[in-house]
């Protein structure tokens, strides 16, 4: 089960890779912060989240490296929320060129008021999507 999958292409740039035309570590991270903004615009777009005073902090990222991506390959990202709680979420991606699974990741965080960064409920809109395709899942 994957709740709230989204797939998006991802275009590989030429300062994305090192001297040997492999995508450098570090652009992952960027990858996935590209996904999670993707995942929220579907459902509350991060400035209708912000226009409430509350804002996603991620607290965790784990990504582990299958197999390199180079410059010229199709690559898809898939992402979903894993796992919601009252407070935190975890979201899992994964970073794929045809049927091969080059890196998956996980990151957790959790919403904060803007003023005190203290950690407020999952934003309603987010928590009911998540939950009824959960629910639909179960049966």
């Amino acid at each position: 089960m994957k709740p709230l999958l989204i797939e998006r292409p991802i275009t590989v740039r030429t300062y994305d890779v090192d001297f040997a035309s492999i995508v450098h570590n570090i652009v992952y991270l960027r990858w996935l912060e590209d996904l999670r903004s993707e995942i929220l615009a579907d459902i509350l777009p991060i400035d209708e989240i912000l226009a409430t005073g509350i804002s996603p902090i991620l607290t965790r990222t784990e990504i582990d490296y299958r197999w390199p991506v180079r410059i010229g390959d199709a690559v898809t990202g898939h992402m979903w929320v894993d796992e919601m709680a009252r407070t935190r979420w975890t979201l899992a991606a994964e970073i794929v060129v045809g049927d091969r699974v080059c890196a998956s990741a996980r990151q957790s965080g959790y919403f904060a008021d803007l003023k005190t960064l203290r950690p407020v409920r999952v934003p309603g809109a987010l928590r009911e999507q998540w939950q009824a395709v959960v629910a639909s899942e179960v049966r």
